[in-house]
C-alpha cells in the first residue's frame, strides 16, 4: 500500500458480525490506521479487530433507542451519512448495502465501494420488509413513497463512487441495473483457516482427529429476517421428515417458534467455534433464500460439507450442483424438500468440497483489494469505472 495514505472506512451500521462485517474486518487489518465511520455502533457486537477502532458515529446514534430501533430511522440515513467529514482523506472505502456508498468525499479522494448490494428494500424487495402482513396496510401505504424517495436518492448519488466492487455476479448485475455502472468482481473473504474439516483440527493429546459421521439433521445459520426464508427451510424439513437446527436470532424469531418441534429447533446464536462444529457434523447446510453472495455456504464447504441452496443469486457463484451441494429450483416446500432428500443420498467428496471453498480465502481477497487500490490510485483524477 502507498505510505502516508489517509484512509476512511465507511460501514452502514455495526450491530453484529455478518458477511459485510467480515469484509470490514479484513479492511481494518489491511488499513490499521484508517478511521472508521458508521451510522450506529453497538459496542461489543463485532470482532475485536473492529471494536478496537475509535468509531465515528452519526447523529442517529443519539436518537431514542437507536441501538435497538435504528432501522426505524431509515428516512434519516441520507442526511446522516452526508454529514461525515471526509475532507482530510485520500482514499474512502465503503462497505455498503444501504447508505454508506453515498458519503461525500473531496475531489482529490478516491472512493471505492465494496457493494454488498444496492439497498433491497428500496428497489425490489419492499414487500418482503414492509408488506401489509408486516407493517399493516396503513404502514405499507405510508412507507411506499418514503422508500421510493430513498431509491431516487440512491440512484442520484451513484456518481459519488469512483469504482464499484461487486461481491457476486448477481450483485454486479444489480449495480448495472440500478446505478448504470460497471463493477469489478471481488468475492468476499472467508476464513478458510478457521473453517476446516475435522481432519484439519488438532485432536486432544496428539491423537489423530476423527471425522464424525454427520448427524441426521440439516442446518441453517442465518439472521432471522424475512428475505432469508428460514420459514421455508423449516417447513421443507418437516415435509421431508428430517431434522433441522436453526442457528441465529432476529426479528422473525417469534414467528418462527411456531414451526419448531418434531426435530426442528431454534437454538439462537452460537459462538464461531460452535457453528464450526455444526457445519462439520450436519448432513448439509441449507441456503433457502436468494442471497447476494451468501458467506455461510462457503464456510460450510470449507468444513468439507455440502450445501442445499436455492439456485439463484450468489449461490450460482458458490455452489456446484452435484459436486459441492444441491441447487433446488423454486422457493416452494416441495422443491426444497426434494433437494434435502437428494443431498442425503449422495456420497460427498469432502476434499473436493474443501478445495472449492479455498477459492474464497482471505488471502485471495487481500491480494485482489491491494491490486485494485493501487490501480485506482494510479488512474487519472476523476476516473470512473
Amino acid at each position: 500500500m502507498i505510505r502516508g495514505l489517509r484512509v476512511a472506512l465507511i460501514h452502514d451500521w455495526l450491530t453484529g458480525m455478518r458477511g459485510g462485517e467480515k469484509a470490514l474486518e479484513v479492511f481494518c487489518e489491511m488499513f490499521p490506521k484508517a478511521d472508521l465511520f458508521t451510522l450506529v455502533h453497538l459496542p461489543g457486537t463485532t470482532s475485536p479487530v473492529i471494536e478496537q477502532r475509535t468509531v465515528k458515529r452519526s447523529a442517529i446514534q443519539w436518537l431514542p433507542f437507536a441501538g435497538r430501533l435504528y432501522r426505524q430511522y431509515l428516512p434519516l440515513f441520507p442526511i446522516a451519512v452526508e454529514q461525515f467529514d471526509l475532507d482530510s482523506y485520500d482514499l474512502v472505502i465503503s462497505t455498503s448495502h444501504c447508505a454508506a456508498k453515498s458519503v461525500v468525499s473531496t475531489g482529490r479522494a478516491r472512493h471505492l465501494c465494496y457493494c454488498l448490494t444496492p439497498m433491497r428494500y428500496a428497489w425490489d424487495q419492499f414487500d418482503a420488509y414492509f408488506g401489509p402482513d408486516r407493517v399493516g396496510k396503513l404502514g405499507n401505504l405510508a412507507l411506499r413513497p418514503v422508500l421510493a424517495g430513498l431509491a431516487r436518492w440512491d440512484r442520484a448519488t451513484e456518481g459519488r463512487v469512483h469504482r464499484y466492487l461487486a461481491i457476486s455476479q448477481y450483485v454486479a448485475r444489480r449495480i448495472a441495473l440500478y446505478y448504470n455502472r460497471q463493477s469489478t468482481l471481488v468475492y468476499p473473504p472467508v476464513d478458510t483457516e478457521f473453517y476446516t474439516p475435522p481432519s484439519f483440527a488438532e485432536a486432544p493429546e496428539g491423537k489423530p482427529a476423527v471425522l464424525a459421521p454427520p448427524q441426521p439433521k440439516f442446518l441453517v445459520v442465518s439472521a432471522l429476517v424475512p428475505y432469508k426464508r428460514v420459514d421455508l427451510a423449516m417447513m421443507a424439513a418437516r415435509h421431508a421428515g428430517v431434522g433441522l437446527t436453526v442457528v441465529g436470532n432476529g426479528p422473525e424469531r417469534a414467528n418462527l417458534e411456531r414451526l419448531t418441534g418434531d426435530g426442528i429447533e431454534l437454538v439462537g446464536w452460537l459462538s464461531d467455534e460452535e457453528i464450526r462444529e455444526q457445519y462439520r457434523s450436519t448432513v448439509a447446510t441449507i441456503l433457502p433464500g436468494e442471497e447476494d453472495f451468501g458467506i455461510v455456504p462457503v464456510e460450510a464447504q470449507a468444513c468439507g460439507r455440502p450445501v442445499v441452496a436455492l439456485g439463484r443469486g450468489g449461490a450460482l457463484d458458490t455452489v456446484i450442483d452435484g459436486e459441492t451441494g444441491v441447487q433446488f429450483g423454486d422457493t416452494t416446500v416441495e422443491s426444497l424438500a426434494a433437494g434435502l432428500k437428494r443431498a442425503a443420498t449422495i456420497a460427498w467428496d469432502a476434499p473436493r468440497i474443501r478445495q472449492h471453498a479455498e477459492r474464497f480465502s482471505r488471502t485471495r481477497f487481500v491480494d485482489e483489494i491491494q491490486h485494485i487500490v493501487e490501480d485506482t490510485l494510479s488512474a487519472p483524477a476523476g476516473s470512473r469505472w
